[in-house]
């Protein structure tokens, strides 16, 4: 039997274990053209100006679907998809967590 106790939250599940933590980390697809990129400004109106990993400064925008449920700012590190027909803009699908983007970090993704 698996060793289980009490979380902090009083649910019940595996015990933590000492040492590394195991993250999930979302990594952005090359076959759907995903970019990571970081957050260099916010310009109003949902846009904002992004330094993508390709070298490209690109205009991204935040769909109507992430506009009140995740907040983006100066910074942040997300994964921008660019438009088929204007390659300078780009609409933004993910926003990584700190400790996501330690993990980025140390396994290389992010090259600045």
């Amino acid at each position: 039997m698996a060793n289980f106790k009490n979380n902090r939250n009083g649910r019940r599940g595996p015990a933590p274990t000492d040492g590394e933590q195991v993250i999930r980390v979302r990594i952005p697809k090359k076959e759907e053209r995903e970019v990571l990129a970081i957050v260099e400004s916010l310009l109003g109106a949902n846009h904002l100006k992004l330094r993508c990993m390709d070298g490209v400064v690109r205009l991204g925008r935040i769909p109507g679907s992430m506009k009140k449920k995740i907040w983006i700012h100066e910074g942040d590190v997300v994964i921008a998809v660019p438009w088929d027909f204007q390659d300078e803009k780009a609409d933004i699908i993910w926003k990584y967590t700190r400790p996501q983007v330690d993990w980025l970090d140390k396994k290389g993704y992010l090259r600045t």
